[in-house]
């Protein structure tokens, strides 16, 4: 069976510290068994490996998160890039045609589509290698995961069964009846009497069964042909394309621990420590939680049940069971975002300005890991001077190598191809003057350190 894991999201709903480019799933606000920081998709991915999975995964997502998953999970995961965003039919499509294409998996192979960032107990994985045994032994065309419900929840959507589970070959599975879209607390109760259950949003089917899809909407099964048709997709979701209208279908009840950490009260109940960054709480804010990621420290005095987070992107205070109006208190609201992670490294935006000539200037403060490497890039809109803070590094000028280290200053004007390897760990502040401040200003030549042709030398 082939997993892949679904990460997408705009980043609001964990707003300041999530934005477009960070959604939650990156947010390193957990903790993992030896008390280290880890994001929700470091939490999964590593669970996936415990149950012997991770050799089977892929990810899908969009061109925005890749190196974020690269920082986090490491250079060698297996990643699906979307060319735009388009919803879950449109990304699982993509993905049905790279695994039948690309890597030549049999039509016949079970494929688990899971959402990059569910939290649950070890055992759910588990539960999800039996999604193959459940279509084999079935003959559905789909088969989900149902988490059996602990109290009647409005927040999510119900899964109503028409049988009592049938045991066949250790797969535990019941034919679906219908669907049920976020009830009111009276109609889940009664959904509950009804064995009804959770929808998380895993479901899994034959490889062919989504091609034969794809071909009879008339949609290519070639990857790279479907790429080039990518953005003629409908923007939908796969429930709305598919499993709505799928007769053949049972679901696999998981009854364990499991948690949907999309807004701020539900994934500060998670965290090990109410506080993380710095500042202080005193000690009559009971139940606060306080997340800062700025140098500046933040005190809460004498306030209860409050959510407060800070990062670059801006700063949040909220009773807890507020938080969820942080999309529609945003609203259309966008910036840039102030803070990413990279492949090599991160960023943290300190000053934009723009002068009434149309002249900008940005200031970040980056830091790059040691043996990494930024791509060997040019600009054509603006001009970059690099101040080094901390740390060793080796810089490339048009084919020509320097050697820098704290308190040496890199003037790169516009159309100079340049570099930065990391020697040791190195951080520097980059001033950017020009018309345009986009990352579309950007002319990759090579990504790796390695393919870089050198003229010479220069200590």
């Amino acid at each position: 069976m082939k997993l892949v894991l679904l990460s997408g999201g705009s980043g609001k709903r964990l707003w300041p510290l999530s934005n477009d480019s960070r959604s939650k799933q990156f947010l390193k606000v957990l903790h993992d068994p030896k008390g280290r920081p880890e994001s929700m998709v470091q939490r999964v991915w590593r669970q996936l490996g415990e149950a012997g999975l991770a050799d089977s995964a892929y990810l899908a997502t969009g061109r925005a998160q890749v190196e974020m998953i690269q920082s986090q999970l490491g250079m060698e995961v297996p990643i699906i890039v979307e060319p735009e965003r388009r919803d879950t039919f449109p990304a699982i499509a993509l993905t049905a045609a790279y695994l039948h294409s690309v890597q030549k998996v049999s039509p016949e192979t079970a494929v688990a589509i899971l959402p990059v960032d569910p939290y649950v107990e070890d055992a759910f994985f588990h539960t999800v290698a039996k999604l193959e045994e459940a279509l084999a032994e079935s003959g559905a065309n789909l088969a989900l995961i149902g988490v059996v419900p602990n109290h009647p929840s409005e927040k999510y959507g119900y899964i109503i069964p028409e049988t009592e589970p049938a045991e066949t070959a250790g797969a535990r599975y019941m034919p679906v009846s219908r669907f049920q879209e976020k009830p009111t607390e009276a109609v889940a109760k009664e959904l509950i009497q009804r064995k009804a259950l959770w929808n998380c949003g895993v479901f899994a089917f034959r490889l062919g069964y989504l091609l034969d899809i794809l071909r009879g909407k008339g949609l290519p099964v070639h990857y790279e042909e479907l790429q080039k048709q990518y953005k003629l997709l409908a923007k939908i979701s796969f429930d709305y394309e598919v499993v709505e209208r799928e007769s053949e279908i049972v679901v696999v009840p998981y009854n364990g621990y499991w948690k949907d950490l999309g807004t701020w009260n539900t994934l500060t109940e998670e965290m090990a420590t109410p506080q993380l960054g710095k500042g202080m709480m005193t000690s009559d804010s009971a139940s606060t939680c306080l997340i800062n990621e700025l140098d500046i420290p933040v005190a809460v005095i004498g306030a209860p049940d409050l959510i407060v987070a800070a990062s670059p992107d801006g700063i949040l205070v909220t009773q807890k069971d507020a938080s969820p109006r942080i999309k529609e208190v945003l609203g259309s609201f966008e910036q840039r975002p102030m803070y990413e992670e990279r492949r090599w490294g991160h960023y943290r935006v300190v000053d934009y300005i723009q002068y009434d000539d149309g002249r900008k200037v940005l200031t970040k403060r980056i830091f790059i890991h040691a043996g990494r490497n930024i791509s060997y890039q040019l600009h054509h809109k603006r001009s970059e001077i690099w101040t080094v803070v901390s740390g060793e590094a080796k810089v490339v000028l048009n084919e020509r190598m320097y050697e820098v280290r704290a308190g040496d200053v890199v003037r790169i004007p516009e159309g100079t191809k340049h570099s930065i390897f990391a020697v040791s760990d190195v951080e520097f502040i980059e001033v950017q003057t020009g018309s345009d401040l986009v990352e579309e200003d950007i002319v990759r030549i090579c990504m790796n350190w390695n393919d870089i042709v050198l003229q010479q030398f220069i200590s």
